[in-house]
C-alpha cells in the first residue's frame, strides 16, 4: 500500500496453538478477550482510518482516534491497545485515546508498542521508539492545552504552549503517569506508577514522584537485554 504501512491484525489461527489453549483453560478470561477482540476487528479497522499502523496490532476494545486531517499518526508493527475495563485487571478508566489536535502534528510511535486507557495528545510532536510499554491510565500530552495568563484564556483558550516530547527504545512507563510537555526519557528508563514527569529522564534511570526525580539506575546489562 504506496505511502502506508500494512494494517492487517494478527493471524487468528495462533490462538489455536497449544500454548494460547493452555492459558485459556488456566485463565478463561483472557479467552474472552480474545474472542472479543476478534469480534470487534472490524471496528476496529473503521476506528484506526487515517492512521498509519504496521501488522500485527491488536486492539482489546476500540480506542479513540481523534486525528487533525491535516496531521500525522504513525504507528509501528504490533501494536497493542487495551481500551475495556476486562482488558488488564489494572482497570482502564477509559478507552485509549490518541489525538493529534493542530496542522502539522506528528504523533510517530514505534514497534511493540504497548497502552492500556490513557491519552496521547500531540498538538505538535510526540516520537516513541520501539518497545515501549505505557502503564494503565497513563497521560503523554506535548500542550498546555489552555493559556496560563487569564486575559489570554479568556481571548484564545486554545492558544496553548506546546513542546515535543521524546521517548526512547525500551522505555517503561508506570500507571497513572503525567507525561508533560517538553521531556526527554532515554532509552531504557522505568518512570514510577503515578509519576508526574516534566523534566528528561536519563537513559537507563529509574524515576519516581511528583516532581519524578531519580531513584535508581538499571544496571547496564538488563538495560539493552531485549527480548
Amino acid at each position: 500500500m504506496a505511502g502506508k504501512l500494512e494494517k492487517t491484525a494478527e493471524d487468528p489461527a495462533t490462538l489455536l496453538s497449544r500454548e494460547s489453549l493452555r492459558q485459556a483453560r488456566l485463565m478463561p478470561w483472557k479467552a474472552g478477550n480474545e474472542l472479543r477482540r476478534l469480534l470487534l476487528l472490524p471496528c476496529a479497522r473503521w476506528a484506526l482510518r487515517g492512521v498509519q499502523v504496521g501488522g500485527g496490532w491488536r486492539c482489546y476494545g476500540l480506542p479513540i482516534i481523534q486525528r487533525h486531517r491535516q496531521s500525522e499518526i504513525r504507528i509501528g508493527w504490533r501494536m497493542s491497545l487495551r481500551s475495556s475495563a476486562r482488558s488488564n485487571p489494572l482497570g482502564p478508566n477509559h478507552p485509549v485515546i490518541i489525538s493529534t489536535r493542530r496542522v502539522g502534528a506528528r504523533l510517530t510511535i514505534g514497534d511493540d508498542f504497548g497502552m492500556t486507557g490513557g491519552s496521547l495528545v500531540c498538538d505538535e510532536r510526540i516520537c516513541i521508539g520501539d518497545r515501549v510499554w505505557v502503564g494503565a491510565n497513563t497521560v503523554i500530552a506535548d500542550t498546555d492545552f489552555h493559556p496560563l495568563d487569564p486575559q489570554r484564556r479568556k481571548a484564545a483558550p486554545l492558544d496553548a504552549k506546546t513542546a515535543p516530547i521524546h521517548i526512547a527504545d525500551d522505555v517503561f512507563i508506570g500507571m497513572n503517569t503525567l507525561i508533560l510537555k517538553g521531556v526527554t526519557i532515554g532509552e531504557g528508563a522505568v518512570v514510577g506508577a503515578g509519576s508526574i514527569v516534566r523534566r528528561d529522564v536519563p537513559a537507563g534511570a529509574i524515576v519516581a514522584g511528583n516532581p519524578a526525580v531519580v531513584v535508581g539506575e538499571l544496571p547496564l546489562q538488563s538495560r539493552y537485554t531485549r527480548s
